[in-house]
Order: structure tokens, then C-alpha cells, then sequence
């Protein structure tokens, strides 16, 4: 009886020294090999949205089509476009030529006011002879002559007043004579404006990618700035792993980290940090566009987590992943052999037992 007593308590001795070690071993590990199972495949979700309204004319794409960037996805009904462009090149041409108009008027108001100038020139001429004439012989001329020579001369005066005016307004109506004229201008930007909506019939891939959220047929309205389908891009991935703040304490930019998907069981991937988040959304803060992290809620308050963004030494697995993948993150902070040993041993066998899950 009592060597069973005794041999009871040697084994209770062990099972305390045991948990007491895999206590130890689990806080050094959670501070310098630190893992996480929240961790999930992340992208680029592009909105295809038209810049143009008309009805939808031509599809190229279906539901999950693979997709590269510049392809063509949608077409909308160019035939207003093309009018409206046609429209905007008359008007051009319209403007260039009334242009072309106001130059000759302004040629012909400049060469009324030479030719007034040259009126004026020889009235004054004339009107100044009489006045010598007058002083030196006061009967050579008559009332009348004097008369008709200071008329001429004040007449002139007033035709080359008129014939500067004139001139003047002229050019105020035309503006400049280049493209600088503000009916040219617009009328350039007009066109612009008729191509460029023109151009943006044409729907095309902003990016490599799959095609989502699809729902267009050949007939479809399409408004301006209303999406038509998604655009989930699998050129831009990234995987986010959130990790508690106790993991952060020796976790570092450039990091060696491994990583193993869900969707590809078995298999273990090279990783390194890229970037470990600062702060992430509370309820408690009302701060816009920040990370929401939601962590798992229990007896005792499991600390905060923080995103950290891992990325894949051999990007050939992008090819298979899927955005929301979940995935197994351990990051290797150190050097310890022991550490990262349990640590490669423990994403090995998560890798495994994804088979089963």
C-alpha cells in the first residue's frame, strides 16, 4: 500500500515538473518563437466602376474569369461618344475660322487707321501752311479757304480717333490670336473632354486578377461611377497574421518567419515580417481606417492582438491562395536552438494536421 502511495506521488512530482517545463517553454516561446493561427491571405479588391454612363454593348468576361491587366472587360455604346466628339471637332473648327475672320477685320480696322493717320498727317501739313500764310499776309487767303483748311484738320483728328477705337475694339473682341483665345481654349477642351469620355467607353483590367461580384449582360445600363463587378487582384497579396502584444516583445522588421495555408496542407513556406502594425480600432476609440482586430473573448481577457504583414519567400504559392485563406504563422526572433527547434517542429506538424481539420 505504500509503495503504490509513494509511487503515486513520484508520478504527481513529474506531471508538475512537466507542466511547470511546458510552461516555461511556452512563455519563452511566445515571446521569442511567437505563432499565431489567426492569420489570413489578404488583396487588392478593385471596384469596376465606368467613368461613363450608356448601355453596356459588348461583354468579355464571365464570373471567376482570370483576367490581365489591360485586358478588356466591358464596352459601352460609343456611337454618342463619337457624335459628341464629331460635335466638338466642327465646333473647333468653327471657332478657328471665325478667328480667321476677326484677323481679316482686324487687318482691315489697322489699315483704316494708316490710312487716317496718313489723312491726318497731310491735314496738319496744310493747316500749318495756312497758318504761316495768314501771319506773313493777312489778305493772301480768304475767310473761306482758312475755313475748309482748319475743317480738314479737325475732321482728321476725329477719323483717326475713330479709327483707333474702332481697332481697339476689335481686338478686344477677338482676344488673342493664338491658343491662348478663350473660344479657342474651349473649344479644345471640349474635345478633350468628348475623347477622353470617348476613350473610356472601353472597360479595361486595372490589374491581374479574378473577376467577382459579376452581374452584366449585353443591354445593361451602366451609370457613371456604379460598380459593374470586382476585380479581386492577385498580384497585389499579402498575408496578415495578428498577433497578441506579449508576441511583439522581440518581434522585428525582416524577421525569418514560416508559414503553412489551409489550402495547401502539408506544406511549409519561408516567410519574413514586412511590417508590424502601431495601433489597430477599439471600441473605445473612433479612429478612422485603422485595423479592426477581433480577438477571441473568454474567462480571462486574452490581450489585444496587432496585424503583422508576413511575406512568402517563393511568391509561385500566390498562385494557389485565395483571399480570406487562413494560414499558420511562426516567426523566429532569435537564435536559440531549442526555441526555434520546438519551433519548426510545431508549424511542421500544423502543416499535417491541416489533412484532418
Amino acid at each position: 500500500m505504500e509503495a503504490k502511495k509513494s509511487s503515486a506521488k513520484k508520478i504527481s512530482v513529474i506531471v508538475v515538473i512537466l507542466a511547470f517545463i511546458l510552461m516555461f517553454f511556452n512563455v519563452l516561446s511566445s515571446r521569442f518563437t511567437p505563432s499565431t493561427n489567426q492569420a489570413r491571405v489578404q488583396g487588392l479588391n478593385l471596384s469596376l466602376a465606368p467613368m461613363v454612363s450608356g448601355y453596356v454593348t459588348r461583354v468579355d468576361v464571365s464570373l471567376h474569369s482570370e483576367v490581365k491587366e489591360g485586358d478588356t472587360l466591358f464596352i459601352i455604346d460609343r456611337k454618342p461618344f463619337e457624335i459628341a466628339v464629331t460635335q466638338a471637332e466642327i465646333n473647333l473648327e468653327n471657332v478657328t475660322q471665325n478667328l480667321t475672320a476677326g484677323l481679316s477685320g482686324l487687318k482691315a480696322a489697322t489699315a483704316q487707321l494708316n490710312s487716317a493717320r496718313v489723312q491726318l498727317d497731310r491735314s496738319t501739313k496744310n493747316w500749318d501752311r495756312t497758318q504761316r500764310v495768314m501771319a506773313q499776309n493777312e489778305g493772301a487767303l480768304s475767310e473761306a479757304d482758312r475755313d475748309r483748311s482748319e475743317s480738314s484738320y479737325l475732321s482728321a483728328i476725329e477719323r483717326v480717333k475713330t479709327a483707333e477705337a474702332n481697332l481697339e475694339g476689335q481686338k478686344a473682341a477677338l482676344g488673342p490670336t493664338d491658343a491662348n483665345n478663350p473660344l479657342v481654349k474651349g473649344a479644345i477642351n471640349q474635345l478633350e473632354k468628348a475623347n477622353w469620355d470617348l476613350e473610356h467607353t472601353v472597360i479595361t483590367a486595372p490589374s491581374d486578377g479574378v473577376i467577382e461580384s459579376f452581374n452584366v449582360e449585353t443591354g445593361y445600363f451602366a451609370s457613371a461611377g456604379h460598380a459593374l463587378a470586382t476585380l479581386i487582384s492577385n498580384k497585389t497579396i499579402w498575408i496578415q497574421a495578428n498577433f497578441t502584444e506579449n508576441n511583439l516583445t522581440h518581434l522585428k522588421v525582416n524577421d525569418e518567419a514560416a508559414i503553412t495555408f489551409d489550402i495547401d496542407a502539408g506544406e511549409v513556406y519561408k516567410a519574413k515580417v514586412t511590417s508590424i502594425a502601431y495601433g489597430v480600432k477599439t471600441q473605445s476609440t473612433n479612429a478612422a481606417n485603422l485595423p479592426t482586430v477581433r480577438s477571441q473573448q473568454g474567462w480571462l481577457r486574452e490581450q489585444q492582438r496587432f496585424p503583422v504583414i508576413i511575406a512568402i519567400e517563393n511568391q509561385d504559392i500566390y498562385k494557389k491562395l485565395r483571399q480570406g485563406s487562413q494560414a499558420n504563422v511562426v516567426v523566429y526572433t532569435g537564435n536559440s536552438f531549442i526555441l526555434n527547434t520546438l519551433a519548426k517542429f510545431k508549424i511542421w506538424f500544423t502543416s499535417k494536421a491541416s489533412y484532418v481539420r
